[in-house]
This record gives C-alpha cells, sequence and structure tokens, in this order.
C-alpha cells in the first residue's frame, strides 16, 4: 500500500533537513570557550578534548532553559556517570547528553562551564539540574532560565567536576590541616 503525501510537506521535511545540517556545520568545531564572570567553584574547561564532528547528533539543545539545582540529601552518593556528590562538585544533569560533555551555562552575566555528571532533572519541567557547587558559583538559589551552549566533552572520570587539589593537598593525598 502507497501512502500518497503532499510534495509541499515533503519539500518542507527537506528544507528542515537541510537547515539543521547547515546550522551543524556552521558551530565551531569544538573550540573550548573560556569562561568569563565565574566566581568561586571549579570548571571543567581545564580539560582539552572536544568533540569530534564524526559524531553525530543525537539531542537538541536549545539555547535557553530551565535549570534547578541539587544537592543536599544527595551528597555522598554516586551520580549516574560515577562520581561522589559533594558540595564542591561543579556539573550539571540533563536527560539525554551523554556523560563527560561540556556545557557553557550563564545565568545574569556569570558564565561557567560544566560537565554533565548525572541524568535529570525530573521535576518541575525543567532541562537543566545544577549541582549545588554549580548554583552557588552562577548565584542560583531557585528555578530560574538560564542559556546554555554545548562547547566540548571531557573523559568521563571519577573525579570530574571536583575542585582542583591544592599543591599542599596533593602532597598530603587530599587531607588538609586540621582534619
Amino acid at each position: 500500500m502507497r501512502i500518497a503525501r503532499p510534495i509541499p510537506t515533503i519539500l518542507l521535511a527537506l528544507l528542515a533537513g537541510m537547515a539543521w545540517l547547515a546550522c551543524c556545520a556552521a558551530m565551531p568545531g569544538g573550540a573550548l570557550a573560556a569562561d568569563t564572570g565565574t566566581t568561586g567553584g571549579a570548571s571543567a574547561s581545564t580539560s582539552t578534548s572536544t568533540t569530534s564532528s564524526s559524531q553525530p547528533a543525537t539531542t537538541k539543545i536549545h539555547p535557553t532553559g530551565i535549570a534547578t539545582w541539587f544537592g543536599p540529601g544527595l551528597y555522598g552518593h554516586m551520580t549516574a556517570c560515577g562520581q561522589t556528590l559533594t558540595p564542591a562538585v561543579v556539573g550539571v544533569a540533563n536527560r539525554t547528553l551523554p556523560c563527560g560533555t561540556l556545557v557553557q551555562v550563564s545565568y545574569r552575566g556569570q558564565t561557567l562551564t560544566v560537565p554533565v555528571l548525572d541524568r535529570g532533572p525530573y521535576s518541575n519541567h525543567a532541562d537543566w539540574d545544577l549541582t549545588a557547587g554549580a548554583a552557588q558559583a552562577l548565584g542560583i538559589n531557585e528555578t530560574v532560565r538560564v542559556a546554555t551552549r554545548v562547547v566540548g566533552s571531557a573523559p568521563n572520570t571519577p573525579t570530574l567536576g571536583s575542585p582542583a587539589l591544592t599543591p599542599t593537598e596533593l602532597a598530603t593525598g587530599g587531607a588538609q590541616a586540621g582534619s
């Protein structure tokens, strides 16, 4: 059985596909943008791995979205990507982006590049769920609209999103004085 489709519908579908391909081709080839205006917290922009153009785009990310934040009550638990959640971990949860995807999040003049560390959010019709460390760095304490942009990827490791250790902490295996 053959289904007849109107020619204009097929043409619109083809044009939409071509526009999508042109948009993807015009995106920077994974060049990692520098953070500006970041106050506190760790930034995943120290990783130099970027996405390759050979990876197919599997998710459409809108330039703005609703963001919530999470953390208290979940500290000490593992994220879906294998990190142990602490107040200092800086990252974001997203339902579809792969672990390690670097996302530039902007809110009220503050910009922070964070890795995807977890799955979610699953409530409040939100698109993003920031860790408490990322929310604090951006000055977010409630559900807000943020600007987002995928800027690359980093290897997914158990320490992804954790703050960098100081030379003293490196020398003592992460122990701090007075602990």
